[in-house]
């Protein structure tokens, strides 16, 4: 197989499949091409029948799905190609058996990395391509058609490059920044309970965003307003009042546990705060019908804002905000000596 190529090939499904490819991102760049039938294809939580002729282009961060939720009859070619990255902000390369010029590789780059549409029109000449690349897997013996297939491979990309330049591309040079990377890892935070539950540090954190850890925590707190260990928690507590409310077979330590709280006694502590209420009392209040007595034994009118404090060795601590403030200050409290000191000066001024 030519480096870079992570798969290529087709199916022929000749009729109603019972399986589907759930939502899953690549190792590199993905061409699809629907030769016939309709099949169902999602990206960016947006559903849609490909019908022939569609090409769908996906990127490595790029959630997507074939199927909805199964597979229709259908004819359908692939191709997935790496080209070292898995952030949009990271550096693309080619493989050196890609004959563009430098030219055309770095405008098909720019426009893979600043256009995220998923779904295109392809030409005849991209069906042809895709047919003779199709030919030339099901032929393949132990590598005999490497020769055709990287013919193949780069009338392709040129074709796509061709596509490209007759349509009205619109480029957003913000779709390959770290801010968009820290985005693209926070939107990962939420939707994977299983990331939450793994123990990580903010330079762990970070370099899952090819970031510094100052950088990091900077975009993170223009997106969120948080620290990384603060949103992280917020993240856990909000699994965790999902599954108290949706698993009631579940005991509290376990559900703790699942969500990534090491100590039962901490989970306690952060979900009181959170929500106003104890675990048990969180669960009445969203479960079955209960008494009045039962609701207020249970659950309070939740606390002022806390702020999380994390440490140079990632330890985090708690501290309440001042007495009738319902969000923490920007400033700092004055040095006691200098109280004192304005203390004296207002006692004379009275007197």
């Amino acid at each position: 197989m030519l480096p870079g190529i992570k798969t290529v090939g087709f199916w022929d499904a000749l009729h109603h499949q019972n399986w589907g490819l759930p939502w899953h991102r690549n190792e590199g760049i993905e061409l699809t091409f629907l030769e016939n039938g309709a099949v169902g294809f999602a990206a960016d939580e947006r559903e849609q029948m490909l019908q022939p002729d569609d090409l769908t282009v996906t990127r490595p961060w790029q959630l997507h799905r074939v199927g909805l939720p199964n597979v229709g009859a259908s004819k359908l070619h692939w191709l997935i190609l790496d080209v070292s990255v898995r952030r949009p902000n990271q550096h693309w390369k080619w493989p050196p058996w890609l004959l563009l010029s430098k030219t055309d590789v770095e405008e098909l780059t720019s426009i893979l990395r600043h256009n995220e549409q998923p779904i295109w029109r392809a030409s005849a000449e991209i069906r042809q391509c895709f047919q003779a690349i199709g030919q030339a897997v099901a032929t393949d013996r132990e590598g005999s058609n490497i020769s055709p297939l990287t013919v193949r491979i780069n009338e392709l990309f040129i074709l796509l490059l061709d596509l490209f330049r007759r349509q009205n591309i619109r480029l957003d040079t913000s779709l390959s920044s770290s801010r968009r990377t820290v985005q693209l890892f926070l939107s990962d935070l939420r939707t994977h309970p299983d990331h939450l539950v793994s123990e990580r540090t903010i330079r762990d954190m970070a370099s899952s965003c090819g970031l510094g850890v100052t950088q990091f925590v900077r975009y993170l707190r223009q997106l969120t307003n948080m620290t990384p260990m603060h949103y992280v928690n917020s993240c856990r507590l909000e699994l965790a009042a999902t599954r108290l409310r949706e698993r009631p077979e579940e005991s509290i330590t376990e559900v703790a546990l699942a969500c990534g709280f090491s100590s039962s006694q901490y989970f306690a502590t952060a979900f009181r705060r959170r929500f106003g209420c104890s675990r048990r009392g969180f669960r009445i209040r969203d479960g079955a019908a209960v008494t009045d007595n039962q609701l207020n034994q249970e659950c309070r009118k939740p606390r002022a804002a806390i702020k999380t404090v994390v440490d140079s060795t990632n330890t985090i601590s708690s501290a309440a905000p001042p007495h009738g403030s319902d969000a923490w200050s920007a400033g700092r409290r004055q040095p006691r000596q200098e109280r004192q000191k304005r203390s004296r000066d207002v006692e004379g001024q009275r007197r």
